[in-house]
């Protein structure tokens, strides 16, 4: 039998697991003792409310986040590599989507590895789905420029793009940045712009909202340090 790896979501807060993450994933990784993971702590904390407790120094743990090279990586591929079976868990929600770790995947893919994704919350997809906006055209840009001029000109290219194809354009951004990007998004597009802010989703404090460019400005609100994804709509 194919050895797998395991794609695991994770709670996008503080909230219990069980609120978003199907009962049949922690029984699904029970035998599970490879973990890659973008944070060992919170990683190690995830599992031990997920049935782990009692067990986690048993456990092996291998980072893989933005600073990883491919080098940093070998040891997993090795795990894959020797038949072990290996479960991957992202800070994003769901592995591999706006994560680093979709370069294990694509190895698991090389050597004939079975990829076994879970269901679980995508912030991503649940911003796009309370938008409103096209939900069949749609394109996610990831994290735009930090220098704020190359910032504008990014934001004014998606919402070019945007118009031209009827594609809802989504972006996510650092918490303690959201308040700047929307700033600019507010400052560079026309006026009937549609824009989304969904932030905290899954959480007690969800905050979601789609209004037009003026709409925003005569009625502003402040992210601040909550994790938000940002959708254009021209």
């Amino acid at each position: 039998m194919k050895n797998k790896l395991f794609l695991v979501p994770a709670p996008l807060g503080d909230n219990a697991p069980e609120e978003v993450i199907p009962s049949a994933v922690p029984k699904a990784i029970a035998h599970v003792r490879h973990f890659a993971v973008e944070e060992i702590r919170t990683a190690r904390r995830y599992l031990s409310k997920i049935g782990f407790k009692g067990q986690i120094d048993g456990l092996s743990f291998y980072e893989i986040n933005e600073h990883s090279a491919y080098g940093d990586l070998e040891e997993m591929f090795g795990v894959l590599a020797s038949g072990e079976d290996m479960a991957l868990i992202s800070e994003a929600g769901l592995p591999a989507v706006a994560d680093p770790g979709a370069a294990l995947v694509a190895f698991a893919h090389s050597r004939g590895v079975q990829v076994v994704p879970f269901v679980g919350p995508s912030s991503l997809m649940l911003a796009l789905m309370a938008s409103g906006m096209n939900g069949q055209c749609f394109a996610f840009t990831g994290y735009l420029p930090v220098k704020q001029e190359e910032r504008k000109k990014r934001i004014r290219n998606l919402e070019i793009r945007s118009k031209k194809n009827n594609e809802t354009q989504i972006i996510i951004e650092t918490p303690y940045r959201g308040d700047a990007l929307l700033a600019d998004i507010l400052s560079v597009c026309d006026a009937g712009t549609r824009i989304c802010v969904a932030a905290n989703l899954t959480m007690p404090d969800a905050f979601v909202r789609t209004a037009s460019v003026n709409e925003w400005k005569a009625s502003p609100v402040e992210i601040g340090k909550r994790p938000a994804v940002f959708l254009i709509m021209a």
